[in-house]
């Protein structure tokens, strides 16, 4: 089997916080949610079942919770791949999300950065079609 990135962490505030955020803004599937015990619980999420790489909702705890909205330093940390920019975009700003720009045509694609619930930044991008 080759290696593969199976689940990336994001912090969060809160589980369900978290949980309806990727829901309402970016319409991703709720994979798992599975009780660890001690307030503790395992939470996939992703675009869809198919997707390579999940996100695991880790809640901060303690000293992490100063870290929340951090995971990248205030780069863009994230990139979210779309097949249709124009129709995510409507239908991301519908949903209330921050865009820092309005849409750019780059020679890798179509971009723009956006904020999640908790500042992190993030690209749109729909990859230019290679002819």
């Amino acid at each position: 089997m080759t290696p593969r990135l199976a689940l990336v962490a994001f912090l969060a505030r809160d589980y369900d916080e978290a949980i309806d955020w990727f829901r309402a803004a970016l319409g991703w599937q709720l994979l798992e949610d599975s009780d660890m015990g001690g307030g503790k619980r395992w939470v996939r999420m992703a675009p869809d079942e198919q997707a390579e790489t999940q996100f695991l909702i880790a809640r901060a705890v303690g000293e992490q919770a100063a870290h929340v909205g951090q995971h990248a330093g205030g780069r863009v940390g994230y990139v979210l791949h779309t097949a249709d920019f124009a129709a995510a975009h409507a239908r991301m700003t519908a949903a209330g999300v921050h865009f820092e720009e309005a849409p750019r045509h780059e020679p890798y694609g179509t971009v723009a950065v956006f904020r999640d619930l908790y500042g992190n930044r993030w690209d749109l991008i729909e990859p230019k079609r290679q002819v």
